[in-house]
């Protein structure tokens, strides 16, 4: 969700297909498991060079969404959390880009999510103790809190919408 997004949010132009060539899907195309029937499997033609215009009609009046965007505040960089993952890692609304100079691209030099605490950044989860709090930049390019050998949400209490609050250096 947040890579994808992230690409849309930035291309000034972007070309919008409905997929409507059903001979390019996986059969059978199952009633819940899309990503897997139909986007991979034309992502798998499309990787091949084939041709896009043969997978279905252009639209042209698609709508553009955007991500709350951190704010800058008091000295702070203001965001939230906008996902728990399956193992429990915060993803926040923070870009690598985002992050304020000296922080590296790893994480910030600190960090608050829900009640501040400061918690510590590193290049991945594991760079923490068991049970400690880590924030980091995520394959996705957003920032995520993790907690090394467990789950972010459950050890700090936090879920979506929680404020997340960054030093600006």
């Amino acid at each position: 969700m947040a890579c994808s997004q992230a690409y849309f949010e930035k291309e000034e132009t972007v070309l919008v297909r409905h997929l409507t060539a059903e001979h390019y899907f996986l059969h059978p195309v199952s009633k819940t498991f899309h990503g897997r029937d139909v986007f991979a499997a034309v992502a798998g033609w499309l990787s091949k060079n084939w041709q896009p215009g043969s997978m279905g009609e252009e639209i042209t009046d698609f709508k553009r969404f955007a991500l709350p965007r951190p704010k800058e505040a008091d000295g702070l960089l203001k965001g939230v959390v906008l996902k728990v993952d399956s193992f429990g890692n915060l993803i926040t609304n923070f870009r690598g880009e985002d992050l304020p100079a000296g922080a590296n691209r790893k994480g910030p030099d600190q960090f608050a999510a829900g009640q501040p605490r400061g918690e510590q950044a590193g290049a991945t989860f594991a760079h923490g103790s068991a049970g400690e709090a880590i924030a980091y930049v995520g394959s996705s390019g957003n920032l995520e809190i993790g907690v090394n050998k467990g789950s972010a949400s459950k050890t700090l209490g936090l879920g979506r919408g929680t404020p997340v609050l960054l030093n600006k250096g």
